[in-house]
């Protein structure tokens, strides 16, 4: 598997975290915290779209 550098996770009101990541090759993943050898990828881009919407309230029954 791609050697992926996660970044602190981040949580959400409940016990809900999930972990940003990058690989050498600017691929991003996305993972709850805890299971990152299962990992969602896309663009840098589009996962931070997701998270700055949830963030903000948007997607708030995703967490």
């Amino acid at each position: 598997m791609t050697d992926i550098q996660w970044e602190a996770p981040f949580c959400g009101e409940g016990n809900n975290c999930f972990r940003l990541g990058t690989d050498t090759e600017g691929n991003a993943y996305i993972a709850i915290a805890g299971q990152e050898d299962h990992p969602l990828t896309d663009t840098r881009e589009a996962l931070t779209r997701l998270i700055l919407d949830i963030k903000a309230g948007k997607a708030d029954h995703l967490l």
